[in-house]
């Protein structure tokens, strides 16, 4: 039984448009409509290949053969989904074309012009919509993309169109048949700026239906990079998988370590659903700083001496006989601040005490890890893992300390930006090929093959200009993520789902020349207690100063009154790209001073390391 509706194509630059204006289209405009709400039919886009720029429509009748769509279960939510030209909504089935037609009359020939040279010699008063009858009938693959519970098949696809029968060329196929490509859905877990980062680049993924992002925040929600929802519990691992299947997710993006530690990506991929994040075992790279030192020692992975230590006698011990500076760090996950360099011994035995004695970071602090000062210049390198190969992404350095000229104590990151010029393309082979690869194999070995990204944090040392492991991160870095997507013209849900697959060999990623920066604005008393609540205005007005400019959410909400307000430490990261690191920290801090929020701060130097020092001291 064969399913019939009308649809339209209007020739423009390579997209198909339906125009309220043609009368045709007009009297269809309900039925099309129900087709999308009701389920009732099928929507058809055809995107013309052609520059002409004047706009005809052709009357078609589409037919589809052994066509069984299942009734849709459920009405997602849209709220905030930024509908393209290329896709449709969630949940429902839309396929493309790329055909070339006829579209100008030359009356006095009565011939038509399907070269775009010989339509444009044509007069405007000459041209007219064709409708004489004629059925030509053409079978042609299609782009198909389903998310309803069940796949729909599409076997073929006959269209008729009303053109002259005189005509000998009605319309051509511009390619041959192309397989299916398949496009998921994205569930991003976590709700911080990294997470708003990833669903921004996401949403710029052809392959890529929808975005969804647990929990998410107002920003996120607010720009329309994806749907937030913010009452899944993503520490829940039935829950989550729950929603993944009521909503026919395709793929899952663990942003945060927390849920990878815990175990999240253990029960996805038990319930058959692609995630890209290591499980729980492989997460002790980041989970347990022992674990991590423990691989490198057996592995051979250069990395800073160290000790562990239960006693805070014993580390103290160790700490007189090494001397300051030192390293203090707790073993477990601490939010970014368990780590303490001590620049003299009443430092480093403090940070003991605090962590072994007080309890400072709970059972995170419960063992700690006395470490050599390591002198240099610290780099972030990011590599997607498939538990058995790894591709290198661009290079990025952040800044850890919250105040100017890197002083003050250690935060999750205050900036970054991408390229880092410290890390040199050979630099960058050697990080490959002495740290990254022996990592993977000794993961596998192990018996817990790493799914996911490797972040390294290093430090390329002073005296010897090679790099060295100070840690492991098994997530994006925030705010390296940020600079990473502005940057990355791959298809980023494409990519990842490879990775899922154990198929990364032989992939490459394209970066869009030039530089990103961005800048952190966080409450003021980040690192330590801050005042929740405070207003954030012109944001919008922020993003239009400079080209290129992205705001960036990771602690928002919005109050009573729809206006923005600070709900975390760390709360905007304002993004910028530029020809170079210069242009780009420009725009950046454009972009900062427009914003109008007194209860925050930010770094004035982000990226001073990469300019001269004149640049940076005369900047203001």
């Amino acid at each position: 039984m064969h399913e019939y509706i009308y649809a339209a194509f209007t020739f423009w630059i390579g997209v198909g448009i339906l125009r309220s204006g043609n009368p045709w289209i007009r009297n269809r405009r309900q039925s099309l409509s129900d087709f999308h709400t009701h389920g009732r039919g099928l929507a058809v886009s055809l995107s013309p290949n052609t520059t002409r720029r004047r706009h005809h429509h052709l009357p078609l009748l589409v037919s589809c053969s052994h066509l069984r769509r299942p009734p849709l279960k459920h009405q997602p939510p849209i709220t905030n989904y930024s509908s393209r030209h290329d896709r449709q909504p969630p949940l429902v089935t839309h396929w493309t074309l790329t055909v070339q037609a006829s579209t100008t009359v030359n009356r006095r020939s009565s011939t038509v012009s399907s070269s775009p040279a010989t339509a444009r010699q044509s007069s405007p008063h000459s041209s007219r919509q064709l409708l004489q009858p004629l059925s030509v009938a053409a079978v042609a693959a299609v782009e198909v993309s389903v998310l309803i519970p069940r796949v729909v098949k599409v076997h073929s696809l006959a269209l008729s169109s009303a053109l002259p029968r005189n005509h000998s060329r009605p319309f051509q196929l511009m390619h041959p048949p192309m397989p299916v490509r398949q496009r998921v859905v994205v569930l991003v877990i976590g709700g911080g700026g990294r997470e708003h980062a990833l669903c921004y680049a996401l949403k710029r993924s052809h392959s890529c239906d929808a975005v969804f992002c647990a929990p998410g925040n107002a920003g996120i929600s607010n720009s329309g990079d994806a749907t937030c929802i913010a009452d899944l519990d993503v520490l829940d691992g039935d829950a989550v998988i729950s929603f993944c299947r009521k909503w026919s997710v395709g793929l899952v993006v663990v942003g945060p370590e927390a849920p990878l530690v815990s175990g999240l990506a253990n029960k996805l991929v038990k319930a058959g659903i692609p995630t890209f994040g290591p499980s729980s075992e492989a997460a002790a790279l980041e989970g347990s700083k022992n674990f991590m030192k423990n691989l490198c020692d057996k592995y051979g992975i250069p990395t800073a001496k160290y000790k562990t230590f239960t006693d805070p006698n014993a580390a103290k011990q160790y700490i007189q006989e090494e001397g300051a500076p030192i390293v203090v760090k707790a073993d477990g996950l601490a939010a970014g601040k368990g780590v303490i360099v001590a620049m003299t011994l009443e430092e480093a035995y403090e940070a003991v005490d605090s962590m072994l004695l007080k309890n400072a970071f709970g059972s995170a602090g419960c063992r700690v890890i006395i470490e050599e000062f390591l002198e240099g210049e610290e780099a972030s390198f990011f590599a997607l893992v498939d538990g058995e190969n790894a591709i290198p992404l661009e290079s990025a350095q952040d800044h850890k300390r919250v105040g100017d000229g890197d002083t003050g104590p250690n935060t999750g990151g205050m900036g970054a930006y991408s390229p880092a010029p410290v890390l040199t393309k050979e630099l960058q082979s050697v990080v490959m090929e002495s740290i990254i690869l022996p990592t993977v194999k000794g993961m596998s070995a192990e018996g817990c093959k790493f799914v996911g990204v490797l972040y390294a944090g290093l430090m390329i040392e002073k005296k010897s200009g090679l790099p060295k492991l100070i840690e492991y991160n098994v997530r994006f870095g925030d705010p390296e993520c940020q600079v990473l997507m502005v940057r990355l013209e791959s298809d980023l849900a494409e990519v990842l789902l490879a990775a899922c697959r154990g198929e990364l060999t032989g992939v490459t990623l394209n970066w869009s020349p030039g530089s990103a920066m961005v800048v952190v604005m966080a409450s003021k008393g980040y690192p330590g207690s801050y005042e929740k609540g405070s207003e954030i205005q012109n944001l919008e007005e922020a993003e239009q100063v400079a080209p290129s400019v992205k705001i960036f959410h990771a602690g928002t909400a919005l109050d009573a009154d729809g206006n923005f307000i600070a709900t975390g430490g760390r709360v905007l990261g304002v993004t910028a790209k530029g020809k170079d690191v210069e242009e780009a920290q420009d725009r950046a801090y454009l972009a900062v001073e427009e914003i109008n929020w007194p209860g925050g701060f930010y770094r004035r130097d982000i990226g001073w390391r990469a300019l001269p020092q004149k640049q940076f001291a005369t900047r203001e």
